[in-house]
């Protein structure tokens, strides 16, 4: 910690034995993301911009500059740096391992060829483009663009020499594809962590994602938008951040210290903590710095209201991506809308930005809120849905608010499902999709059943309905029981076959696939519509009785 907290009074005090005295805890080691930059240079602009840039760049890099153009791509020798210019480029890549893929008049050019080598790969990118090509908010590793900016191409021509050798940062991320709810099926469901992705490196491969490493930068935005946990951040753990949160709390206490406030912060906000927040801060806001604040969501919030926290501040600055901010205050109004029913004030868990002086000040003053009076001892799993069911279980039994259930915004990760009965046919179609097991078949009988804890609003199950059956409907419900509850959302008695007698489908279905296939050419004659009253045995037994074709048998 670089800012030193007023020790005045006697929360003051309280915080700072907490701070000295808690217990570290061993962070569970991630693996490493490696990148190797061997000096090659590609500078890409308007001519005389980019030719100047790339002559003032340091001498010990491999210098190529890159021009723009209608014309085909060709490639020429100017003041001892290789310059392509002409052509249409798209850029790819991180530090290390940029590629420049060419192409004139709708055809890819070779830059091989162009070359007259195999090696096309670059480590760095200055790119002096308006627009630049790239143009996540947090780019690649390696890629700057000083955006018209002279001080900021200066930071850039002097970074350049130090982003050659190798290097190592952790893997921020871990992705458990079991419970991804991104897809099924081929259909298209949770898209949260790719939209609140500031560096642009989660990508879609159908009925899953894939985090790029190499373009991950640890936002963190992934992590607080999934609603089911299925990427957790990994440097650290919830459970090893939480563990360390519920120690500090209980140190704080154990000092004599009361309504504790737990505050969130990242390495941006430093340089504001030091030059005017750390002095004026309230005595009983307990700092805890992440290496990304977008990296805590739900779970880790409300698992800070169980431990005993009376408020959560997260505290981010001008350089916090606006996805990240973005994402973050989404979170909070969800947060927000189920502390309703547990009897916790809105301004328990807000957003601060460090860069607004006064607004900061204000935020941090005003906390309100008190502990609750008997703090959770749980011992915090690193299982998204599982933290959050303990946290607001105990919130719940200890707050004065005894609500049964409170309706979310739209988007939220809790919620039921509605189910039209007299379009549903009991097809099931819903409980072959659904990532969580939240929709439920009936073992044998014609049932839909639901377990609403389960479910993630991920939305599948509504898509996948071809009688457009299912609506979503975001709410939490407070008490456990139910929500822990299987219920039954529909249910018919079962169509027996009129040969054999085996239940084999619904009513409804059997009346649903009767007027779909009554202008069918195999289904014209009375026996054909009697088959379809039969179950498959006895369905192909007739056919192969009478002589009839068995296509759709």
């Amino acid at each position: 910690m670089t800012y030193e907290l007023p020790a005045g009074g006697p929360e003051g005090q309280a915080r700072a034995s907490a701070l000295a005295n808690a217990k570290r805890v061993e962070v569970e080691p991630t693996s490493l993301v490696s990148y190797l930059s061997r000096g090659r240079l590609l500078v890409i602009g308007e001519r005389s911009a980019a030719l100047e840039a790339a002559g003032r760049a340091d001498a010990s890099l491999v210098r190529t500059v890159f021009v723009s153009g209608d014309e085909a791509p060709s490639v020429s020798s100017e003041a001892g740096l290789t310059v392509i210019r002409g052509g249409m480029a798209e850029l790819s890549g991180s530090l290390g391992a940029f590629r420049l893929e060419l192409s004139a008049g709708g055809k890819a050019v070779s830059l091989a060829d162009l070359l007259g080598h195999k090696d096309t790969g670059f480590d760095m990118v200055l790119d002096l483009g308006k627009p630049p090509m790239l143009t996540a908010e947090l780019p690649p590793p390696g890629y700057l663009a000083p955006a018209g900016d002279p001080e900021a191409l200066e930071a850039a021509l002097e970074a350049l020499p130090e982003m050659t050798g190798e290097f190592e940062k952790p893997k921020y991320f871990n992705y458990n594809l079991d419970i991804c709810a991104h897809g099924s099926s081929g259909l298209a469901g949770c898209r949260r962590c790719i939209d609140a992705c500031p560096a642009e490196a989660i990508i879609s491969l159908g009925d899953r994602v894939e985090v790029n490493p190499q373009l991950c930068q640890g936002g963190g935005s992934c992590v607080a938008a999934c609603p089911s946990g299925a990427m957790t951040y990994a440097y650290p753990t919830v459970r090893d951040l939480l563990r360390h949160v519920r120690g500090l709390l209980d140190a704080y206490r154990n000092a004599g210290g009361e309504a504790p406030a737990v505050m969130f912060h990242d390495a941006s906000s430093v340089g504001q903590l030091s030059a005017y927040i750390a002095a004026e801060m309230p005595e009983r806001v307990l700092p805890v710095e992440l290496e990304e604040i977008g990296s805590v969501g739900l779970d880790a919030w409300f698992a800070c209201l169980a431990y005993g926290a009376a408020a959560v501040v997260l505290l981010g600055s001008e350089d916090t991506p606006a996805r990240v901010t973005a994402e973050l205050d989404r979170q909070i109004g969800y947060a927000r809308a189920v502390m309703t029913g547990l009897g916790l004030p809105a301004e328990a868990i807000q957003r601060l930005d460090a860069d607004d002086e006064s607004a900061t000040r204000a935020g941090l003053a005003d906390l309100s809120g008190s502990s609750v009076a008997r703090p959770a001892r749980f011992e915090a799993p690193d299982e998204k849905r599982t933290i959050l069911k303990f946290s607001i279980d105990h919130l719940y039994g200890q707050g004065p608010g005894k609500k049964r259930s409170v309706a979310l915004p739209a988007g939220a990760p809790f919620g039921e499902i509605k189910v039209d009965k007299k379009a549903c046919t009991l097809c099931m179609s819903c409980v072959g999709v659904c990532p969580a097991s939240a929709v439920r078949d009936g073992q044998g009988l014609p049932q839909l059943n639901f377990h609403e804890w389960s479910c993630v609003q991920c939305g599948l199950c509504e898509v996948a309905c071809p009688e457009d059956a299912i609506t979503l409907n975001p709410r939490f419900l407070y008490e456990s029981r139910q929500r822990e509850h299987v219920r039954t959302l529909h249910e018919e008695e079962p169509f027996c076959c009129i040969v054999c007698g085996k239940p084999f489908a619904t009513q409804s279905m059997l009346e649903v696939m009767t007027r779909k296939l009554e202008g069918h050419w195999m289904f014209q004659s009375e026996e054909a519509v009697r088959r379809l009253k039969m179950c498959d045995h006895c369905r192909v037994k007739d056919m192969m009785k009478s002589g009839a074709p068995q296509g759709p048998a």
